[in-house]
């Protein structure tokens, strides 16, 4: 007996279980029997008359039931209709009768095939003007042709009558296209293809046996599954043709645009296709198409008016097909490269369309349009033009959007960079590099809209290379590095800083900090510079990296930890020497950012060992230098690019000097590289002389701290030696003798720097034997003395002479000029500390200075070389030449960049042929000579005097000064040093040279306008300027030459307009009036109490300008790090001259917002306002062109600060007198024709607001001042914003009574106030309401009463079109004036006439009115007597 399943037991056992069971061939207890279905078949119908399979199903029978539910009531029992299908077999095998009853998964869904739905277009419902979708009424079905017989619903009926007119429409037959041909030909296709739908020619020429007689082309019926589909197509078609015959021709056309409208075009193309099958509608259809002209004659004109029509409605259905057959070009088997056979496998029905894209690319058609086209780029990184038809074994080509177009998107690289696949990602990385880089270099400015850079950072480059870094091979992190490299580094940018580096003060340079950040600054004014740093650095802390990389790319990246990423590369993967060399650019760019970033790198766990130890060893195998030699890799090698690095370092602050110079032993190092010539080391000799170049300046930065001097004294022979053989540069015949060149001066500027801490060394020794425990920690000297360095002199000198010699020989004097430079710039050096050392006799050294005046400078300042380099000063000048130091196209404004990309011209400050660095050098150590001997003096007089420094000088502070960006100001800190010694050189001819005088003008005007350029760092030249140059008397040779006498002539003559009317009075005692002549003597009486000023209002400098005095004077053991202060703007702001003024008044104010008030001012303060406004009259007066570039707008609003400080200052005699001059000169005609009030001024949030705090003080503390009560005025004429004339008429009415300033006394001409005619409603209300009310008076206010009177009159009698609420206001304000009271006032708005300043009313008025306006004011006062009883008979 069989085991029944038990629990537990698997499908294994189930399976042997059912082996068992077909093996005993035991009957089961379980039959299946075939039941009919009650619901199909009839009565007497037999089992063989219907079929076994499809109309029977699966009954489950069990032994001991019955078939079927016994009947709850009697009945006749029934046939069995399944008798034959439960007969068995003896010999049946029970296994093929459970196979054939296996109902599987498979059998059902064997035949189902989904249709492709993804290229069917998606089309939009036909729009109806119904609220609704229309629905169908039975009155309709009456009207339809009943299809079929049987009983239908009446939707069915609609929707099969539908289709029929559907399928009659979109597919006629053969003889369709001959019979209704007429009726709407070539509406698809304009030259008469086979997809037509034509229509009769005429009604009478219909030939109905032909219509019936003929087949469908389109409906076979073969998708109805009966045997009579045929018939049924058949008579679709008939019933379709007869549905045609009984429409008219009007109806057609309408279905026909219809039905185009709603179908797919690719439908259409599809139902033109298929009616081409039938060989013998081609032939008839042929002979039609040849006949067009004829067809066309033939049409009524009618028919011509609905065609063109109906092309109208349908040129765009027209084009949109024609688009889709163009995109879609039929493909044949000549097209295809593999010809298929019929032998293949699954090719006996070949598919064209999906073979379309083995055939050749259509050639790219440029798009006539005015749209941008997408970029695309070649692997190499260039721009592939839109219309450039490459071949395709290029590799440009691809599958995805404009198939046809070579070249790759930057969406597309940004989508193979993160492939699966290792080589995608590698090139797209790759190509990205090189696109940055070629837009770096400004290939693409004029090609593409917009920045590519700006666009890349954007969608989020810089964090896809920092995840790229990440990656695990080591191919994609190379493309990474040369990315990253590609888009922080421009090697350009660090050539020209190594050749200024030699430069005077070239050592320090401006830290690459973005100066354009997004952050809103909102520390308190009064926290200092170290707690604003450390506020600064927590908000950076607590932002996401995308959103500091925004705006500073370098910050982000640090915020990422890339520097602990670049050394895991370098230490672990140790990749191959390119990839090195990206590193150590991007960790030399970092280094550059700032000092904070610096000390990150420093602080980075086994970085600077890692570098230190692989790419500065101090041996290595010797193979290298052999030439042909391939160096595979760079670890263990010494590598120039690692030393610049430290270089850079270094430069980031004193520590980080000692720290790798202590912790790293970098000092052994140094005198490896130092003390072994560039022949003898083992590399290829270009880069033996940039490692030693590069050791050179490491040591020259460390010694401009004041560090590494030990050094000196143990390499002293090596440098003796290196002094010896520079002669041999003259010769020339090195091939890379710039190399050399460059090496000399990185010497000789170490030497400099040497000395300059030599310098000090007795001065510190002094110190630190007179200390007496002070606070201050004394400063221990360093270990060199001036004995050590006092012998280098005559070997530099010497070698000087000889280079001097080669000055005519134009490329031989290019190439030397940079240890030319170096080389003065040391004997400038040596002379300054030469003199101070107490072990030097004075006069020895002043017989020095006389011996090199004569044997060395004037022989240089005679020959004619020297004066053609004047001469390109002007050519080269950065201030002259704006745009040579302008940011490059694909500048970013979070990437610090010096715009140095494909080099600088020539003829540019740093340009080959600049003589900028040597001039600056030569000028240096004259103003050092005539600083100690001041009797050579005289000798170098014709400095002065070269043409080209003079007319360099006139166009430079004229012109205005580029803006200050990273890309400008590191070449403009140049051009001020020589600035600042032409000027430093006057100050010293002014008090030696009687003929100096002719030259004080224009160098006082170069003074001033350097003062508000001057860069962070450069504060010392800012104070010595203030100091000794701008108050100087002899720069203003116009207060001794008849400058006072000449302004009281002019004022007398009436030769300026500053004169024409009298000066406003003072509210105070009577005050004498004082000419402007006499003003402008006692101001320059006062210069020296007004320098004291301003040098003390400039105190909160003095931490900076410590700093900027420890480099420009050469005390390098203060010196705290060669990275400048970062670059925001100029030290002081272009209003600097109203500075005191400002300063007072923001002390004012806040005292007042913390709740204290100051009744009275000291007398110091009344002296600062007075020497302020005092030395502004002086520059208004005889440097106005100095205070151009402030807005007329921002000096009044400076001016304002005299009667907002304090409650009675501006009543004081002196500020009284100074304010009212300095206003006649802002009242000039020219000036007030350049006052803008309505746009920002600098420095001023809001001027309505400033406006506001005047009014409140003129109410307050006033007194009627006629003085105050014009910068009252001021602002209120025409063309001025109307809220200001509201603020004083809506809010502020009281001051009408006190703001009495004589018309005889007001300098601003009175049409400024009444023309044009006010056109604000509520404006000219306030004027009527204070006129009628009394608030406004002439013998009041005088100003404003004319003001208000001569806009209410224009307004009453204005007669043009306007609104009805304005022509009501002004007819009801115009009979209010007839009905006045006040006589007077009636007179005055009913009889104005014109503006007249010389009249006691400061007006004219009509004797009586003309006819015109008394018409006019009848016709209004009848109107109002009319319609009210009558007031008054007039």
């Amino acid at each position: 007996m069989l085991s029944r399943p038990k629990p537990g037991e698997s499908e294994a056992d189930l399976l042997r279980f059912q082996n068992q069971f077909l093996a005993a061939r035991a009957s089961p207890a379980v039959k299946i029997v075939k039941k009919a279905d009650k619901r199909k078949g009839k009565e007497g119908s037999t089992d063989a008359e219907r079929p076994s399979l499809q109309d029977s199903k699966d009954v489950v029978m069990l032994d001991g039931f019955p078939d079927t539910l016994p009947a709850l009531t009697p009945a006749p029992p029934k046939k069995s209709k399944i008798k034959s299908a439960s007969v068995r077999f003896e010999d049946e095998d029970p296994e093929e009768r459970l196979e054939s009853h296996d109902r599987h998964i498979t059998a059902v869904f064997s035949k189902i095939i989904e249709r492709d739905t993804s290229a069917v277009a998606v089309t939009m419902p036909v729009p109806t003007g119904d609220p609704f979708p229309r629905t169908f009424h039975r009155s309709e079905i009456k009207s339809e042709v009943q299809l079929g017989s049987g009983k239908k619903s009446i939707f069915a009926q609609k929707m099969a009558a539908k289709r029929a007119a559907e399928k009659a429409a979109t597919a006629p037959s053969a003889a369709e296209c001959v019979e209704v041909r007429s009726a709407a030909p070539d509406a698809l296709d304009p030259v008469g293809s086979v997809g037509e739908t034509p229509l009769p020619s005429s009604r009478g020429d219909k030939d109905d046996g032909f219509l019936t007689s003929q087949r469908p082309c389109l409906i076979t019926g073969e998708g109805l599954g009966s045997q009579k589909s045929e018939q049924e197509a058949q008579a679709i078609h008939k019933e379709n043709l007869e549905k045609l015959q009984s429409m008219s021709e009007e109806e057609i056309l309408q279905e026909q645009a219809r039905l185009l409208a709603q179908l797919d075009p690719s439908l259409v193309a599809f139902l033109k296709s298929q009616r081409g099958n039938n060989e013998g509608q081609k032939k008839e259809l042929k002979m039609e198409l040849n006949r067009p002209e004829e067809f066309v004659e033939s049409l009524p004109v009618a028919q011509h008016g609905v065609r063109s029509s109906l092309s109208m409605q349908e040129s765009g259905l027209e084009e949109h097909v024609r688009k889709e057959e163009n995109m879609k070009v039929e493909v044949m088997d000549d097209d295809l490269p593999v010809k298929p056979r019929k032998e293949w496998i699954h090719m006996d029905n070949v598919e064209f369309e999906k073979l379309e894209w083995m055939k050749d690319l259509p050639s790219p058609r440029q798009k006539k349009t005015k749209k941008g086209m997408q970029a695309r780029f070649s692997l190499k990184g260039e721009l592939i033009p839109a219309d450039a038809d490459l071949p395709t074994h290029l590799g440009l080509h691809h599958h995805g959007e404009e198939a046809e177009r070579a070249g790759y998107s930057l969406q597309e690289l940004f989508h193979l960079s993160r492939s699966q696949v290792t080589q995608q990602r590698t090139l797209a990385l790759q190509v990205l590099g090189r696109i940055v880089q070629r837009a770096r270099a400004g290939e693409f400015a004029s090609s593409l809209k917009g920045s590519v850079l700006r666009l890349l950072l954007d969608a989020g480059f810089l964090f896809l290379l920092r995840f790229s870094l990440d990656d695990a091979v080591e191919n994609v992190m190379a493309a990474s590095v040369g990315a990253l490299r590609a888009l922080l580094v421009s090697l350009d940018d660090e050539k020209y800083l190594d050749w200024t580096f030699s430069w005077y003060q070239g050592m320090a340079a401006f830290p690459f900090v973005p100066n354009n950040e997004e952050e809103e600054e909102e520390e308190e004014e009064d926290l200092n510079g170290t707690e604003k740093s450390q506020n600064k650095k927590l908000k950076d802390e607590n932002k996401p990296d995308p959103d500091v990389a925004r705006y500073d790319v370098v910050k982000g990246l640090l915020k990422t930890r890339i520097q602990h990423r670049l050394r895991y590369i370098l230490e672990v993967v140790r990749p191959v020497p390119s990839v090195v060399l990206d590193i150590l650019h991007i960790l030399t760019h970092i280094a550059r950012h700032s000092s904070e970033a610096c000390n990150q790198l420093l602080d980075c766990p086994r970085l600077i060992e890692t570098i230190v130890r692989e790419f500065l060893p101090t041996q290595w195998d010797p193979k290298v230098a052999e030439p042909g030699f391939l160096l595979t890799s760079l670890h263990g090698i010494a590598c120039a690019s690692a030393m610049k690095f430290i270089r850079v370092l270094a430069s980031g602050g004193r520590n980080a000097t000692a720290r790798l110079l202590n912790k790293f032993e970098l000092k052994s190092r140094l005198s490896r590289f130092v003390a072994e010539e560039p022949v003898d080391v083992p590399l290829p000799r270009e880069e033996a002389v940039r490692l030693s170049t590069e050791a050179f300046r490491l040591w020259a930065v460390a010694a401009g701290y004041g560090q590494a001097c030990d050094l000196y004294s143990d390499l002293y022979p090596v440098l003796v030696r290196i002094l010896q053989s520079l002669p041999e540069l003259l010769s020339g015949k090195s091939a890379a003798v710039e190399l050399s060149v460059q090496r000399a001066a990185a010497v000789v500027t170490l030497l400099t720097h040497v000395t300059q801490t030599a310098g000090y060394t007795a001065e510190l020794q002094a110190k630190l034997s007179s200390n007496n425990s002070e606070d201050t920690e004394p400063i221990p000297p360093p270990p060199v003395a001036w004995s050590q360095v006092s012998g280098l002199q005559p070997f530099l000198e010497t070698s000087l002479k000889k280079i001097l010699q080669q000055l005519s020989q134009t490329e031989t004097w290019q190439t030397l000029q940079p240890l030319t430079t170096t080389c003065v710039i040391f004997l400038g050096v040596y002379y300054s500390a030469y003199s101070q050392q107490p072990s030097v006799n004075p006069v020895d050294c002043l017989e020095e200075l006389e011996r090199l005046t004569s044997e060395v400078l004037q022989p240089l300042l005679s020959q004619a070389a020297i004066d053609s380099m004047w001469d390109l000063l002007r050519p080269c000048s950065a201030l002259c030449n704006p745009l040579s130091c302008s940011p490059a196209p694909e500048s970013v404004g979070s990437i610090a960049s010096l715009s140095c990309t494909g080099g600088k011209p020539p003829l540019s400050l740093v340009g080959s042929k600049s003589p900028f660095p040597f001039l600056t050098a030569l000028l240096f150590l004259i103003n050092n000579i005539t600083h100690i001997h001041k009797g050579l003096t005289s000798k170098y007089s014709s400095v002065l005097g070269f043409r080209g420094l003079k007319d360099y000088l006139h166009q430079s502070w004229q012109t205005g000064p580029p803006s200050v960006t990273p890309s400008s100001a590191w070449i403009l800190r140049h051009e001020y040093h020589l600035q600042y010694f032409v000027l430093a050189l006057a100050r010293r001819m002014a008090g030696t040279c009687p003929n100096y005088t002719q030259h004080a003008s224009l160098h006082h005007c170069v003074a001033m306008a350097l003062l508000s350029r001057l860069l962070p760092g450069s504060e010392h030249l800012a104070h010595e300027v203030l100091l000794d140059l701008a108050f100087n008397p002899q720069f203003l040779p116009e207060g001794k030459a008849g400058g006072p006498e000449a302004a009281d002539f002019s004022d007398i003559l009436h030769l300026g307009a500053s004169a024409k009317l009298a000066q406003p009075g003072s509210a105070a005692a009577f005050l004498p009036r004082v000419t402007r002549g006499a003003l402008l003597r006692e101001s320059y009486q006062n210069l020296p109490s007004i320098r004291s000023c301003y040098l003390s209002h400039f105190v909160h400098l003095q931490p900076t300008l410590m700093r900027s005095q420890a480099s420009y004077q050469g005390q390098n053991y203060l010196i705290q790090s060669m990275l400048l202060p970062e670059v925001k703007g100029p030290i002081l702001p272009s209003d600097w001259p109203f500075f005191p003024l400002i300063s007072l008044y923001n002390k004012v104010t806040n005292a007042e917002t913390r709740g204290a008030i100051l009744n009275s001012l000291p007398l110091d303060l009344i002296n600062t306002v007075t020497w302020n406004l005092q030395w502004v009259l002086l520059l208004e007066t005889w440097r106005s062109k100095i205070l151009q570039s402030i807005p007329t707008a921002a000096k009044l609003a400076r001016l304002m600060c005299v009667f907002l400080t304090g409650s009675d200052l501006f009543l004081e005699a002196p500020i009284h007198h100074y304010t009212a001059a300095l206003l006649s000169v802002y009242c000039q005609p020219k000036v007030l024709d350049s006052l803008n009030l309505d746009a920002p001024l600098p420095g001023l949030a809001s001027f309505h607001d400033l406006y506001i705090s005047l009014l409140e003080q003129f109410e307050g503390v006033s007194f009627g001042d006629p003085l105050f009560g014009v910068f009252v005025l001021l602002p209120l004429q025409k063309r001025f914003s109307v809220h200001l004339r509201l603020s004083v008429f809506g809010e502020h009415t009281n001051i009408l009574r006190a703001l009495g300033v004589p018309l005889q006394q007001f300098p601003v001409p009175l049409e400024h106030y009444t023309s044009p005619p006010e056109d604000n409603l509520n404006l000219l209300r306030l004027y009527f309401r204070t006129l009628v009310t009394g608030a406004l008076r002439h013998t009041w206010c005088p100003v404003l009463y004319l003001v208000a009177v001569a806009h209410v009159n224009s307004f009453i009698f204005s007669q043009e079109s306007t609104t009805q609420e304005t022509d009501a206001a002004r007819k009801s304000m115009l009979r209010k004036t007839w009905l006045l009271v006040d006589e007077n006032l009636k007179k005055h708005l009913l009889y104005y006439r014109l503006v007249n300043a010389e009249s006691p009313l400061g007006f004219d008025l009509y004797e009586q009115l003309p006819p015109m306006r008394l018409r006019y004011l009848q016709i209004v006062t009848q109107k109002e007597i009319t319609e009210n009883t009558p007031v008054l008979d007039s």
